[in-house]
């Protein structure tokens, strides 16, 4: 398939895909008349790219995701490099998550503090 056709089907443009080909993720063969082909695998590769970035994923790291499926594996979260990344971002959304925890804590206790209320009521029944 050419370029606008793996984009529409990808839900992405022909700008991101050239994009992507700069920075090495996708590869684009060139046929005899100088257009760029795609095929089904390279669908696969950029939905797996999609689906990690709308988790939150920046597109470097998708790489190993991206290579994994490349060197034939049949998902891309199947390989080690992957894996490690898997855990990196949790390890990250979990220290997001503490952080936020400890601000909404502040919020409901200066809440309680203007308004009179239990700050336990504020956050949920959550002890400070």
């Amino acid at each position: 398939m050419r370029i606008g056709e793996l984009a529409a089907r990808a839900g992405t443009t022909t700008r991101t895909l050239r994009y992507y080909e700069a920075r090495g993720l996708l590869h684009g063969r060139r046929a005899e008349n100088g257009y760029r082909s795609y095929d089904e695998s390279d669908l696969k590769l950029l939905r797996q790219i999609r689906t990690l970035q709308d988790f939150g994923f920046d597109l470097e790291e998708t790489r190993p995701f991206v290579e994994c499926l490349r060197s034939g594996h049949p998902e891309g979260d199947t390989c080690p490099a992957s894996i490690d990344v898997y855990r990196r971002k949790l390890d990250e959304l979990d220290s997001l998550i503490g952080e936020l925890q400890a601000i909404r804590a502040k919020i409901g206790v200066r809440l309680a503090t203007v308004d009179g209320t239990d700050p336990l009521c504020e956050l949920g029944g959550q002890e400070l």
